[in-house]
């Protein structure tokens, strides 16, 4: 199941707003969530359906926004308050199962197939789940239903608000192909442009296109691309729990990213700069995961279990860049943010047929020496060339 709260930023502030005093609620009215309009941020990150039905749209200007509903009210945004009902979110969830992945602030996958025993029909549970939300929030969410993580996201995104729809493999031909391609998730506006060029409109259109052609423009990314549109995705839900903490770093640049190289860069010195962490508590991670957030703020992100658990930078970069890779369609990013989790105290390896052992090992004694120049000598007595000139590192370092 994917769970998604309708219209976070303004449902949560129309919240607090009310349990504040204030006598009307924002949803109803002409409203947005806007930052200050005379620094970088004073543009849309949240609006109401009324506004939504006079033209107003998220990552717009709020200058402009105003042209289009004289009587535009603009709050401003409250992330401590976001955070607070976020996790209060999430422990609710967590009442029913520990199998929780959250995707983001308002967002998580569900694995409900270990306790569909304990609650029966998964449409009636969903139900369930929802009214308690409301009820006890005073919010809405939709509910995507699949066999899949994937499918379970689109699934939730049909219909809004306050929904809960369905999307397994018998309905992906009816409910999904028809939609045009830039409703698959994790196909952005560059990405779709360049398909709508190429003359695939629809998901359908994609899901039954020749690899080997679109090869030609989207290089390794193109496989991946024709699996999602038939709605194939063997991605598991990995879990948040206590059990599993671990260790994140992120970072919003002051300008909008669009160069490769320079993004890199940048995830080069968030890996760098976790698993320096990771190392001085003597701890090897599991999954690698890579968040970006694009300049209409929309989140995505990858995660991958590897065949075995590391602390070395190199080998942690080179999953994290095929992460990145996989889900990055050029489209301008704004954030980006990296994640070691499923930790642990022991380090133990299964060589898989594709590992070079005596790599890795050079890889983790050469972390482990460097770190120790920095612990005797001070942080800058040395570093990657790459990471040279990267004030992420320099942050952080």
């Amino acid at each position: 199941m994917h769970i998604d709260v309708n219209n976070a930023f303004l449902s949560w502030t129309a919240i607090l707003l009310l349990q504040n005093g204030y006598q009307t609620d924002i949803r109803n009215i002409e409203a947005v969530i806007g930052g200050d309009e005379s620094m970088r941020h004073g543009i849309v990150l949240a609006k109401s359906p009324v506004a939504k039905k006079r033209g107003v749209k998220t990552a717009e200007t709020l200058r402009e926004a105003k042209r289009k509903c004289r009587n535009l009210k603009v709050f401003l945004p409250n992330y401590a308050w976001y955070s607070k009902m976020s996790k209060a979110l999430f422990q609710l969830i967590l009442k029913y199962t520990p199998d929780i992945e959250i995707l983001s602030i308002d967002e998580c996958f569900l694995d409900y197939t270990p306790v569909s025993r304990l609650y029966g029909d998964p449409y009636m549970f969903a139900k369930r789940l929802q009214d308690e939300i409301q009820n006890t929030f005073g919010f809405t969410v939709n509910i995507g239903i699949a066999e899949n993580k994937l499918c379970a996201k689109m699934a939730s995104d049909f219909e809004k608000p306050n929904k809960i729809h369905t999307l397994y493999k018998e309905e992906v031909k009816e409910k999904m192909y028809p939609l045009s391609v830039g409703e698959l998730y994790g196909i952005g506006k560059s990405t779709s442009a360049k398909l709508e060029e190429l003359g695939i409109h629809t998901i359908g259109d994609l899901a039954s296109a020749d690899e080997n052609f679109l090869k030609r423009y989207f290089k390794n990314r193109a496989l991946g691309m024709i699996l999602k549109a038939q709605g194939i995705d063997d991605s598991l839900v990995i879990a948040n729990s206590e059990e599993r903490k671990g260790i994140s770093n992120s970072t919003t640049f002051a300008y909008n990213l669009t160069k490769e190289e320079v993004i890199l860069k940048n995830l080069q010195a968030l890996i760098e700069n976790v698993c320096i962490s990771l190392r001085k508590e003597k701890k090897y991670a599991y999954v690698v995961g890579v968040t970006i957030r694009d300049k209409n703020f929309h989140n995505y992100s990858h995660q991958k279990k590897l065949w075995n658990a590391s602390s070395s930078s190199e080998d942690i970069f080179k999953v994290a860049k095929e992460l990145f890779l996989e889900m990055w369609d050029g489209e301008p990013i704004r954030l980006l943010g990296v994640s070691l989790t499923g930790l642990t105290d022991s380090y133990q390896r299964q060589l898989s047929l594709f590992e070079e052992e005596e790599e890795t090992s050079q890889n983790q004694e050469l972390d482990k020496v460097v770190d120790q120049l920095k612990k005797q000598y001070g942080s800058n007595i040395i570093q990657k060339a790459s990471l040279m000139d990267n004030n992420i590192f320099k942050k952080y370092d």
